[in-house]
């Protein structure tokens, strides 16, 4: 029989001291509804950082609405360095669960959030701001932008600290699911955010090119709620005596060759997930402008109607999970970025036959499949790391349980690992697509009229084509890998034998 759970108070907060989610006695009485408990408020929090995270997304739409005019390229750099700060903060952001415990570093990553979104709030839109140069703009901006890289570090301590608190066979749904939460978080801040920054602003001046808009509305917006993430998680969350991994457990992991092929293939996946979401909004902006004329509601409510690739691809995310823990993560996933390589194709000719439908319509299936690998890879870690300890405790003749344990501990390791290089795949995206903006930015600027600016904008619409070609290229990579290592007849499993009965 198992041992009764407790809770040991500490000064760091509520520490549970026993847990064994493999237990199938423990898992019914007592651990599930912890899980599912801890697992609720993780949600809510990752969520509203992801929202915080792609705020940028939705102020460069409408900086020339308050007076400041920026290039495109400069547009891409206010949405592109928020993800490069979020991914670069995973991995710190991951240490912090064990050096403070997941319940406090919620509460903690949660409150940061108050910055970027205070920045927003009061600097942004003020009128000193208005008054300066354009370089003084751009770089206030640039620091500005950068803050909002708080709310992506959330995701890999959500995602490592939630990975201790299931059983392997559960692992796979509830990771996508925790994940799917937090990333919904995008397409809450692209469809709401927009419609806030126009409360009463009358609908005869929305529909006009520029129009009076609120940009404060965008960071006051989420204030009440990061109050209500903090308090929650301060309540009613625990910590894992368990996940007090160390920074043994990295280094350890980081000597595996699984933990930089896994980190790789998340680039193609979630890298996908979150460039496209920063960055399609610019894109469509700048790639339809005659459609886009045409449609004046869907010029001004560009990012909420990107908001649906962000909504797909986040639903999608528990469906790859779950597939992955039926089919196997590598079938899901080589299947993922096959798909992936076909959408790309049918951009490029959406883009070259200026046909708005064929690109939005490909590009959300992109989404889908984002979505879904990014359950698959993630169902991949603790499977093969699983398998890596079972074959690690029977050729040392070490006890399993406890070799089980250490080899959670990297697994949760190499989560973080990869969620930091994964999301740095979003910032690659970014550059890829700024520097392909280069040549419509030199052109617009060129031109000395407005009417000529409009034309030479019109010539470049295709700018995009060299960006979506490096990317078509990149899944064609991503998906040798994945038969590479883990399809073909004489894998990795050759010489790590456990990985070929390991599900992956």
């Amino acid at each position: 029989m198992s041992t009764p759970i407790t809770a040991t108070p500490t000064r760091r907060g509520r520490w549970i001291d026993h847990w064994e989610p493999e237990d199938e006695e423990f898992w019914e009485t007592t651990g599930k509804r912890i899980a599912r408990k801890n697992l609720a408020f993780s949600v809510f929090a990752e969520n509203i950082g992801f929202s915080v995270w792609v705020l940028w997304t939705i102020v460069v739409l409408n900086l020339g609405n308050v007076g400041i005019d920026l290039t495109l390229s400069e547009k891409f750099w206010l949405t592109a360095v928020p993800n490069l700060i979020g991914s670069g903060l995973r991995i710190p952001y991951t240490f912090a669960v064990p050096r403070f415990g997941g319940r406090l570093w919620t509460v903690i990553s949660a409150s940061l959030l108050f910055i970027p979104t205070s920045l927003l709030a009061f600097l942004v839109p003020s009128g000193w701001l208005a008054s300066q140069s354009h370089d003084t703009q751009f770089w206030v901006l640039l620091g500005c932008a950068a803050t909002a890289g708080f709310g992506g570090g959330n995701f890999s301590s959500s995602m490592a600290n939630i990975s201790f608190f299931y059983p392997e066979g559960r692992k796979g749904f509830a990771l996508g699911l925790n994940a799917a939460g937090g990333n919904l978080g995008v397409a809450v801040a692209q469809l709401l955010v927009p419609l806030v920054l126009i409360i009463g602003v009358p609908g005869a001046a929305v529909k006009l090119p520029e129009h009076e808009v609120h940009l404060a509305y965008a960071g006051l917006m989420w204030m009440p709620l990061i109050v209500i993430a903090a308090l929650g998680a301060a309540l009613y969350m625990d910590s894992l005596t368990q996940a007090r991994a160390d920074t043994r457990s990295y280094s350890e992991a980081m000597k595996y060759s699984q933990t930089w092929i896994m980190s790789i293939l998340y680039i193609g996946t979630f890298g996908s997930f979150i460039g496209f979401s920063f960055a399609l909004p610019l894109v469509i902006k700048n790639t339809f402008p005659e459609f886009l004329a045409r449609h004046p509601f869907i010029a001004t409510y560009l990012a909420g109607l990107g908001f649906l690739g962000a909504l797909i691809g986040s639903v999608a995310r528990p469906l790859g999970g779950w597939l992955a823990d039926r089919a196997g993560g590598a079938r899901v996933t080589l299947a993922v970025f096959i798909g992936m390589g076909v959408c790309t194709i049918v951009a490029i000719a959406g883009v070259q036959d200026h046909n708005f439908a064929v690109f939005f319509a490909s590009f959300m299936v992109l989404f889908l499949l984002a979505g879904m690998g990014n359950g698959s890879t993630y169902r991949m870690i603790p499977t093969i790391f699983t398998a890596l300890g079972r074959e690690h405790a029977s050729t040392r003749g070490l006890d399993p349980a406890a070799t089980a344990v250490e080899f959670k501990r990297r697994a949760a390791a190499v989560i973080g690992i990869a969620g930091a290089i994964g999301a740095f795949g979003g910032f690659l995206v970014q550059v890829a697509l700024r520097q392909a903006s280069l040549s419509v930015t030199a052109a617009v600027k060129a031109a000395e009229t407005p009417a000529a600016k409009t034309a030479a904008a019109l010539e470049n619409a295709a700018w995009s084509v060299p960006a979506l070609w490096a990317f078509l290229a990149s899944y064609v990579v991503f998906a040798v890998m994945t038969w590479f290592f883990y399809l073909r007849k004489a894998p990795a499993s050759a010489r790590i034998p456990s990985l070929a009965h390991a599900g992956v």
